[in-house]
């Protein structure tokens, strides 16, 4: 990815990542203020307090509190399947394109990618991927991983229905379920349907505090209560037990409480962003698939930058995107970037673009 990040005029507006969101001043306070022990050895009151108050979120038994997603990811499949084993899941995953190949590397397991649309497939996928008759010869999918949102998939929701549909088809095949919820509560919000509704059936599910949310670190999974002691030895083989962690469980607690419903304000403005873009001559985007927060892009032939330069030049102008791909482009809204924030951006746009013809 490229974005400009050591230029010499400073980003005002970052539209990298919902990851760039920084820590309010409330959430510091709440920090500092927060009841600490050992969280290793389950004596850190806000840690605990925090997975009991995911796991009731999530409709779990259970959750462990966790650094990253991507430790989300490794820990629940190295817990749900066993080296060799294969896990089913759309090309863009996450685990498939951003965790450095730990899912064979930590979990041992193969993927199986499947074409879907804006990272969502089919029951019928599903069942087309599986290896039959099985045979000893042949790896056996066991697990079946999506993410809600999809990330390259432009942050497209999961419909319930279809949730339904592919979880009913893993529990006919015998496969375990897991849910990247790196952005479900982005997906709880522009739905209007729960994130206990999202994860019913699946055997592991995650949410991230440190993008929309907008805490500086930290996740949490959850699950059965068997599953999560068995998450445990994973995150402790990973060098995962963080301690005085209620300084940062704090933040996700503060997070949980403030920064939910004004997801709904990230997805007007990743709209008003999208609007914005469609009528520039060079952008090519259909403001209609904008669902939540996440808004891709594609320049046009003839403008003279490919997105690399595209991104760099935007940069220049204090604003942060990043490319992926070599005429695609991704923005972010987050609670560091408001409306005005946006129009910001979107005259910056049409400034390089007049700029490159």
């Amino acid at each position: 990815m490229t974005g400009g990040a050591t230029l010499a005029t400073p980003i005002r507006i970052d539209l990298g990542s919902d990851t760039k969101t920084r820590p309010t001043a409330a959430m510091r306070a709440a920090m500092a203020a927060a009841e600490v022990g050992d969280e290793a050895a389950f004596e850190d009151p806000t840690v605990n307090r925090l997975c009991e108050r995911v796991a009731a979120l999530l409709g779990k038994q259970a959750a462990v509190f966790l650094p990253s997603g991507t430790m989300c990811n490794q820990v629940a499949l190295a817990a749900l399947a066993r080296p060799g084993d294969e896990v089913v899941c759309d090309r863009s995953a996450h685990i498939v394109w951003y965790e450095a190949g730990a899912t064979a590397a930590i979990a041992g397991l193969n993927a199986i990618p499947l074409d879907g649309e804006r990272g969502i497939f089919t029951a019928g996928q599903v069942h087309a991927a599986q290896r039959l008759p099985r045979m000893r010869h042949s790896p056996r999918a066991t697990v079946l991983a999506v993410e809600q949102t999809t990330n390259l998939g432009g942050g497209a929701v999961w419909p319930l229905a279809r949730l339904q549909e592919i979880v009913a088809v893993a529990r006919e095949l015998g496969m375990a379920t897991h849910m990247d919820g790196a952005r479900l509560m982005n997906a709880a919000v522009a739905s209007g349907v729960s994130a206990a509704e999202h994860a019913a059936g699946f055997d592991s599910v995650w949410i991230d505090f440190s993008k929309g949310l907008g805490a500086p670190v930290g996740a949490a999974l959850a699950g059965s209560r068997d599953f999560i002691d068995r998450c445990w030895v994973w995150k402790q083989r990973l060098g995962g037990a963080m301690r005085q962690a209620g300084i940062v469980a704090a933040a996700a607690w503060y997070a949980l409480d403030h920064h939910v419903a004004r997801l709904a304000d990230d997805h007007a403005n990743a709209r008003r962003l999208a609007a914005g873009l469609a009528v520039l001559p060079g952008i090519r985007i259909d403001p209609a698939t904008v669902e939540t927060n996440l808004v891709y892009f594609e320049l046009e032939p003839d403008v003279a930058l490919d997105a690399s330069a595209f991104c760099a030049a935007l940069a220049a102008w204090g604003i942060r995107m990043f490319a992926l791909g070599p005429r695609r482009v991704r923005a972010v809204t987050h609670l560091d970037v408001d409306a005005a924030g946006v129009d910001v951006a979107i005259e910056a746009v049409r400034a390089v673009l007049d700029h490159a013809t």
